[in-house]
């Protein structure tokens, strides 16, 4: 195995890790701390915890970006599971897309935005679950990837119905 292919899969698995973490920490432990906080301490704890947040966004977007194709383009899936592997690579590409958009909405400053960003504890929650998704596709695909390059089970080994 190539040295790059391991510390390519460790940055995409680690940055997926740290934001989804991450935005599950702000979504129930410290929005609904904040909340107790008076208005004018509350709205600074979210500019400074935003504009802190919004590098980890970016970074991790970027690494998710170029780990992701990376990993994408060395994938050797088995001849039997090639279609359904492409077919839930491109899901998975769609909904990180969708997270990769509303992350970086939720960061950002666009005044055509402000709403999303005023029920911010709802699209976190999309997020976190877009973000599930996709760690469930991804999960499917290294299981039933490896299965198929392993090849079908032989008939004395199969499962009695």
């Amino acid at each position: 195995m190539n040295p790059v292919d391991v510390l390519s899969r460790w940055l995409h698995v680690g940055t997926a890790i740290v934001l989804l973490g991450g935005t599950a920490y702000i979504r129930f432990v410290l929005m609904p701390a904040a909340k107790q906080l008076p208005d004018v301490e509350h709205e600074k704890l979210r500019e400074l915890v935003t504009a802190r947040w919004k590098r980890f966004v970016h970074g991790g977007i970027a690494l998710l970006l170029l780990t992701g194709f990376y990993n994408y383009f060395q994938a050797t899936p088995a001849d039997a599971f090639r279609k359904q592997y492409h077919m839930l690579v491109g899901i998975k590409i769609l909904l990180a897309l969708a997270v990769f958009a509303l992350g970086s909405a939720l960061v950002g400053r666009s005044r055509a935005l402000a709403g999303l960003r005023q029920s911010a504890a709802t699209w976190l929650g999309v997020v976190l679950l877009l973000g599930a998704v996709i760690v469930g596709i991804s999960s499917y695909l290294k299981v039933a990837g490896q299965a198929a390059l392993r090849g079908p089970i032989p008939a004395a080994a199969a499962p009695a119905d």
